[in-house]
């Protein structure tokens, strides 16, 4: 599909708008990105007025990447959203991002069926002197404290905090084990949910808790 120069996909369907103030707004839930990842457990809510982005893509998510993606970050989307030319073309339009086929090649990562996320391994994990380059993982659609909590500890948590967060895949608290035990490599987490966002930076150590 292509974009017209008027902002419309050449099918003549209507293109969903992006952020009312484009450059407040970004500020703002760049903000709150910036909070959760200093704040691992921590969530802030994400202004997404104006914006009724494609399904699957929630106005949560799609404020998160228009802030975050630009024409020099390349984009992996799971299968629900891959499939969506209108989410490609609102993606494409107001970011620039390319669109990558290998999870590995992303410098983020769009997943809009958590329970079906492909392994956390399969991502860019970074390496030893540019730990920087891993990808970023954004699992769309996620309820906080309905599902078991983990303890988590490490830079920006005094003592441990409890967090949870769902859906997910049965093995995915487990990855994240093995993904923080590599740091300085390994991928970093944002979880977008209805309203708010959080995030579990790879410096985040997480232990599972009793359910």
């Amino acid at each position: 599909m292509t974009i017209t120069a008027v902002g419309r996909p050449a099918d003549g369907t209507p293109l969903a708008a992006g952020l009312q103030d484009p450059v407040h707004d970004a500020q703002t839930c760049f903000r709150a990105i910036m909070d959760v990842m200093a704040r691992p457990g921590d969530r802030r809510p994400v202004n997404t007025d104006g914006l009724t982005p494609p399904s699957p893509l929630t106005p949560v998510a799609a404020a998160i990447a228009l802030t975050l993606f630009d024409y020099d970050t390349p984009i992996w989307l799971d299968r629900p959203l891959m499939t969506s030319e209108p989410v490609k073309a609102f993606l494409r339009f107001h970011t620039g991002a390319p669109i990558v086929s290998e999870p590995v090649d992303a410098a983020f990562a769009l997943v809009a069926d958590p329970e079906h996320l492909v392994p956390l391994a399969s991502f860019n994990q970074g390496s030893a002197e540019y730990p920087d380059q891993s990808t970023t993982v954004i699992l769309i659609g996620q309820e906080f404290d309905r599902a078991p909590k983990v303890k988590l500890e490490g830079p920006g948590i005094k003592d441990f905090t409890a967090f949870s967060s769902s859906p997910v895949p049965p093995v995915f608290w487990d990855q994240t084990i093995s993904n923080s035990k590599q740091f300085p490599r390994g991928i970093d987490l944002i979880f977008a949910g209805k309203t708010d966002v959080a995030a579990l930076p790879r410096s985040t150590r997480i232990t599972l808790t009793e359910a």
